[in-house]
């Protein structure tokens, strides 16, 4: 079992940066791929990016690409989400989920989810 804590959230001005943490315990946390998703107020939650258990594979929403970066630190169990250019649309509170396995983007087949960490691009 793994629990997550996000964390970077919060307000910036469109065009901005943000860097959101996604930290997990647990001793396995290498054999978990990793995704965000988020959900903005009155919209349903969304598939914003994953990332493998190995690293190596990554998959983005169409939206996001070459704007936003998943990386993972597995020695200190820690995922990132670095993003730019930041516009209005990406208010959202984001979270990130867990699953023991392959790369997925249903959140459905994502076991373990974190709190979440609201972001608020301003215009």
């Amino acid at each position: 079992q793994v629990q997550l804590v996000e964390s970077g959230g919060g307000l910036v001005q469109a065009g901005g940066s943000l860097r959101l943490s996604c930290a997990a315990s647990g001793r396995t946390f290498g054999t978990y791929s990793i995704a965000w998703f988020r959900q903005a107020p009155g919209k349903e939650r969304e598939f914003v990016v994953s990332i493998g258990w190995s690293g190596t594979s990554t998959y983005y929403q169409n939206s996001v690409k070459g704007r936003f970066t998943i990386s993972r630190d597995d020695a200190n169990n820690t995922v990132y989400l670095q993003m730019n250019s930041l516009k209005p649309e990406d208010t959202a509170n984001y979270y990130c989920a867990a699953r023991q396995g392959g790369i997925a983007i249903y959140e459905q087949l994502f076991a373990y989810w974190g709190q979440g960490t609201q972001v608020t691009v301003s215009s």
